[in-house]
């Protein structure tokens, strides 16, 4: 009888094994296909990634740090600079106000026109940035809209600051939003209607029970809409007017400088962009890794 158990044990050990070297053979690659993949990866990466980085880079410092530092500072770059860090700071705070308000509508309350509203926050991913400047432009410019009342009022807001920034605010604010919705929905409602029953007030249960659990996708959404209002070109170009000195932002200028042949000044320009977007995927990897963290902790 033990000889006979023994038997049976061993078979179903064997059967056992078999099954899971079937698995694992049938998820395992061949060494050429691994390699094959892993060069086209790092090829693919390498080429389009990395070697316009140092491109950029190289070209800036090319003919020596003092042409750089000087590129940097002339006045009409410097005006490229505060404009760029004006529109920056005015649409990244509008957009985590809108994004959390929109987030938590449709998260955590059911309404008519919710699915009107998701549509909305993606509108700006659908519709080209320039056809955005030029909504702008038909709604605000001299001859559209609005515009006689603007002129007879003296407001300027195409070809000016407040054009620029509205047209910021558009092509960034589904960046916010976008990164909460998912993960507040699968967050689910407990926790806010427990603290509800219990007696805590809306702006309470938000502050310490809902922002707790959404700080990190909320730090990676503003890093996103940061560095997309830092970059964008299409919208701000059609609103700006391209005057210099007044209404030219970090990447306008740099295609100013690079039609007028100043190479090594626009590409000093174009490395602090490209800075920027290296700064922002370090700040990316370590939230990634602090929500990771913080993940396994809690469980």
């Amino acid at each position: 009888m033990a000889g006979a158990v023994s038997t049976l044990n061993a078979g179903n050990h064997a059967a056992v094994g078999a099954g899971r070297y079937q698995r694992n053979a049938a998820t395992r690659e061949q060494p050429w296909v691994r390699w094959t993949l892993l060069g086209l990866g790092l090829g693919f990466f390498g080429l389009f990634l990395v070697l316009p980085l140092v491109a950029v880079f190289t070209e800036a410092l090319r003919k020596g740090f003092e042409v750089y530092l000087a590129a940097l500072l002339e006045p009409d770059a410097v005006s490229a600079i505060q404009l760029t860090l004006i529109a920056a700071a005015v649409s990244v705070p509008l957009n985590v106000v809108f994004g959390v308000a929109a987030a938590w509508a449709i998260t955590k309350h059911d309404f008519r026109g919710k699915q009107l509203l998701i549509t909305l926050i993606d509108l700006p991913f659908s519709v080209s940035p320039v056809v955005a400047g030029l909504i702008y432009v038909l709604i605000f410019g001299a001859q559209g809209w609005f515009g006689p009342w603007l002129q007879a009022h003296d407001l300027k807001i195409i070809f000016a600051v407040p054009g620029i920034v509205l047209a910021t605010v558009f092509v960034t604010f589904p960046f916010v939003a976008r990164e909460l919705i998912p993960l507040m929905q699968a967050q689910g409602r407990d926790e806010e209607e427990a603290a509800t029953v219990l007696g805590a007030s809306g702006f309470k249960t938000f502050w310490h029970v809902t922002l707790p659990n959404i700080k990190w996708g909320l730090l990676y959404g503003v890093i996103l809409c940061n560095a997309r209002a830092f970059g964008e070109f299409g919208a701000v170009s059609v609103v700006s007017g391209h005057i210099r000195g007044q209404t030219n932002t970090l990447p306008l200028h740099v295609e100013i400088l690079y039609n007028e042949y100043q190479f090594a000044a626009a590409f000093a320009v174009a490395s602090l962009l490209a800075l920027l977007a290296l700064v922002t995927l370090g700040i990316k990897q370590f939230i990634e890794w602090q929500a990771t963290r913080s993940t396994k902790e809690s469980s």
